[in-house]
């Protein structure tokens, strides 16, 4: 179970385990921003990563990988360099945002056909069988049998064009993609059983359970702006790769009492009630290198309607106060 790091024609970093600057910094840029005319100094990018308990080395490192991706372009030279978020990376980072949030709100339609790809290749093409099992499995395949592979998704075509890139100028290479359909689709002997469901649940019911204290401390009004900035942050990032390990099955072979509504309302809730929070706490660490902050700064929740986008962003804040920012001195 995979998820794809490249979106909308950006080079998104992947997500990894542990207090990665670089997914951080991209995480927080996408959520609290809409515009590519927002100009950031290094500093004010330096202040945010430091809530997170990353260096002033490691987040400038993080900053330049961003730019050498596409995520991020930057303006001016040396001490007067400011920052911004591409056009095409903040399109990306609203669809990303629209699918996490979106994500298991309504059960995939299933009319009972699997995608499935079968393929034979010589002994000696070893190689060639890594690439191959690399290639389904960033397609969200999983194998079924050594040399079949299943998805429910129901475009071929991806699959199609990337096993024929990879196998029609290969001698002896045989490739199928098909629909099928299972006798016992629900049962040990069904599709199901190419999935560790067991763990997924684990994940979600672990989900619900790290972060029960802070919904029950949101709830009662127990979380500063201080504490909700990293808290939100955290939260979708490990949303997120719940989002990325769960395959999406179609209710028909999922074991009963799935616990990912009751993961998903968790999200709903808290992200939704910090939002505001941690918008203000961002301008508050921005605000000394980047005066102009409280007027870029915004957020975004999820839509009442998961078929559409996700609401917030500054258009939506016209007429409501602007966040406070605290008097800062020069010494």
């Amino acid at each position: 179970m995979t998820g794809k790091a490249h979106v909308d024609g950006v080079d998104a970093p992947r997500a990894q385990a542990g207090p990665n600057p670089q997914h951080l910094l991209a995480t927080v840029l996408g959520e609290y921003l809409d515009s590519a005319d927002a100009e950031l100094p290094s500093a004010a990018v330096v202040a945010v990563l430091a809530e997170f308990g990353i260096s002033k080395a490691s987040a400038r490192a993080a900053l330049s990988r961003l730019v050498r991706r596409g995520l991020v372009a930057v303006g001016g030279r040396g001490r007067s360099s400011v920052y911004h978020l591409t056009p095409q990376a903040i399109a990306g980072h609203r669809s990303t945002m629209h699918r996490l949030l979106a994500f298991g709100a309504v059960p995939r339609p299933w009319a009972g056909e699997w995608l499935a790809v079968s393929y034979s290749l010589p002994e000696s093409r070893e190689a060639h069988r890594h690439v191959v099992r690399r290639t389904l499995g960033a397609l969200g395949f999983v194998r079924l049998y050594d040399s079949v592979w299943i998805s429910p998704d129901p475009d071929p075509t991806p699959a199609r064009s990337a096993l024929g890139e990879l196998l029609d100028d290969v001698h002896d290479a045989r490739w199928s993609v098909m629909r099928v359909r299972f006798d016992d689709e629900a049962g040990p002997h069904g599709p199901a059983a190419a999935y560790d469901l067991e763990g997924l649940r684990t994940a979600y019911r672990a989900f619900v359970d790290e972060h029960a204290a802070l919904r029950e401390a949101v709830r009662a009004d127990g979380v500063d702006a201080a504490r909700a900035l990293v808290a939100r942050t955290t939260l979708m990032d490990a949303w997120r790769q719940l989002v990325l390990d769960d395959p999406d099955l179609p209710l028909e072979v999922l074991p009963p009492a799935w616990p990912r509504a009751q993961a998903r309302a968790m999200l709903l809730e808290v992200h939704s009630a910090l939002g505001p929070l941690a918008q203000e706490r961002l301008v508050e660490v921005m605000s000394p290198a980047w005066p102009d902050a409280a007027d870029w700064v915004t957020h975004f929740v999820a839509a009442a309607d998961p078929a559409e986008p996700p609401r917030g962003g500054r258009a939506s804040a016209a007429g409501r106060p602007r966040v406070p920012v605290p008097a800062f001195g020069n010494d």
